[in-house]
């Protein structure tokens, strides 16, 4: 007797159709977990996604929060993209962020008088080195002794906050108010803005540039056809001569350099001063952003930008439809969930396996 065994099996050939319906499935299953939720929160799911999806595309004002909500985003999300690219695990982007924040609050704090076209490259070099130091440690545990770097770079986050902290609390503490915030930098440490009259700063204009380059350099380049000839099979690399621990080493760095890079533009772009909420979780979002994202710096940027209108759309449904504003973490949870299964389905399809079984019985 033979019975049909379910089996998944690699696609040997994706049908043009597939990616667009598996678009509106994972749509149709999130708004679909989510309009219970919605709905007992006393809000119609419909008008409640009206909120969080098209009404802060609908004007100017509401536009630059979303590009203001996304650029920190995009930062976490491309440095998470390079480093999982390339086989390295990096899941302490949330640190690497904040030591780039501390890294930009040196140059504010300690070179006050810097002029403008001095200061803000300054600061900036100065988050992207601490970005850089902060992701050492865990890499060359990773290349010299094998060690997970899952585990070393997530341990290192609570590690930085509580430096931050402890920074905040201590000698950085504000002179005048005595909160745990530092002083306000120099004049000259302001972030330009990157539309006249608007909030959003001139960081999203680098997180933008910074994924394009990435992009480049990924797709066009013989650097990015190691990286991803490493992330795809780390022993066939090395066969073919590619010096795996060395792509492994620069991934991390170059990933901890992009995190702090993030933390640094949000610090000047947002206050010009550190504060304990310097990072609002961005690095542990940038792990969503990059996955959504297929690891690709165009999705990356297309996501963020995605999460930031829920971000903003969350706030206009809690002041219109009084729905509590952690409803957008919970559609954004959703969705990522619907698009990994999803994303399975598009690289493998369901088979059924035949298997043998023998009947026991007397002869």
């Amino acid at each position: 007797m033979r019975r049909l065994l379910p089996q998944l099996v690699l696609r040997g050939r994706e049908p043009r159709w597939l990616a667009p319906l598996l678009v509106l499935i994972a749509v149709t299953v999130v708004y679909a977990a989510t309009a219970g939720p919605i709905r007992a929160a006393g809000a119609n799911p419909a008008a409640a996604y009206e909120r969080y999806v098209f009404t802060p595309l609908t004007n100017a004002n509401s536009l630059t929060e979303v590009l203001l909500a996304a650029t920190p985003l995009i930062f976490t999300g491309l440095a998470v993209a390079v480093a999982f690219r390339s086989g390295y695990f990096n899941i302490g982007a949330e640190g690497q962020f904040l030591a780039g924040a501390v890294g930009v609050s040196v140059a504010g704090l300690y070179l006050p008088d810097l002029p403008g076209p001095l200061a803000v490259p300054t600061a900036l070099l100065l988050g992207v080195g601490a970005g850089v130091l902060w992701a050492l440690l865990p890499a060359l545990l990773r290349v010299r002794f094998g060690i997970d770097e899952v585990v070393t770079t997530l341990l290192l986050n609570p590690v930085a906050l509580l430096g931050v902290q402890g920074l905040l609390n201590g000698p950085w503490r504000n002179s005048e108010s005595g909160f745990p915030v530092t002083d306000d930098f120099g004049a000259g440490y302001e972030m330009p803005p990157a539309l006249p009259g608007a909030r959003v700063h001139f960081g999203i204009v680098i997180a933008v540039a910074l994924a394009l380059v990435i992009w480049l350099v990924m797709s066009r380049t013989a650097t990015g056809v190691r990286v991803r000839a490493v992330g795809l099979s780390p022993r066939a690399a090395g066969f073919s001569g590619i010096g795996v621990k060395r792509v492994l080493f620069r991934s991390a760095l170059v990933s901890g350099g992009i995190a702090g890079l993030g933390g640094a533009c949000q610090v000047l772009g947002v206050g010009q001063q550190l504060t304990n909420e310097a990072s609002g979780g961005y690095g542990y979002t940038g792990i969503v952003v990059a996955t959504l994202g297929a690891l690709t710096a165009v999705g990356a940027v297309l996501v963020a930008l995605l999460l930031g209108d829920i971000t903003v759309g969350a706030q206009n449904a809690s002041l219109v439809l009084q729905l509590p504003p952690q409803m957008g973490d919970i559609i954004a949870a959703a969705l990522l969930l619907a698009v990994v299964s999803v994303l399975v389905l598009r690289r493998y399809k369901l088979r059924r396996r035949p298997r043998h079984t023998t009947e026991v019985g007397a002869h």
